[in-house]
């Protein structure tokens, strides 16, 4: 009984903002580090951002620091990216997903998540 759902996807054009978000049905969310990944037809799946669950420490893969802002509401079970100054490249389907504290492995690894969520269209015109 673990389900993640992203919404807050569209069509916008480059230079402009969009805000995810990700509402999680876990009984103990707060001990969750949440990140999001991105994948684009054909190519892999690749890391976005990340925070932690004890600290609220975030990490952001390099074409999207700057940019983007990853933050939570544990009150909510609910993780956001707020995605700023967007560009043609951040087209993708956007994945939420969810780490339980204590497992092991390194946060841009898709196999470090125990959840995933069915993902968002972003599409960002030129």
């Amino acid at each position: 009984q673990v389900q993640l759902v992203e919404s807050g996807g569209g069509l916008v054009q480059a230079g402009g903002s969009l805000r995810l978000s990700c509402a999680a049905s876990i009984r103990t969310f707060s001990s969750y580090s949440m990140g999001w990944f991105r994948q684009v037809p054909g190519k892999e799946r690749e890391f976005v951002a990340r925070i932690t669950w004890r600290s609220g420490i975030t990490n952001y893969a390099d074409s999207v620091k700057g940019r983007f802002t990853i933050s939570r509401d544990n009150a909510k079970n609910t993780v956001y990216l707020q995605m700023n100054s967007l560009k043609p490249e951040d087209t993708a389907v956007y994945y939420c997903a969810a780490a339980q504290a204590g497992r092991s492995g390194p946060y841009v690894r898709e196999s470090t998540y125990n959840y995933w969520g069915q993902g968002t269209q972003v599409t960002v015109s030129s």
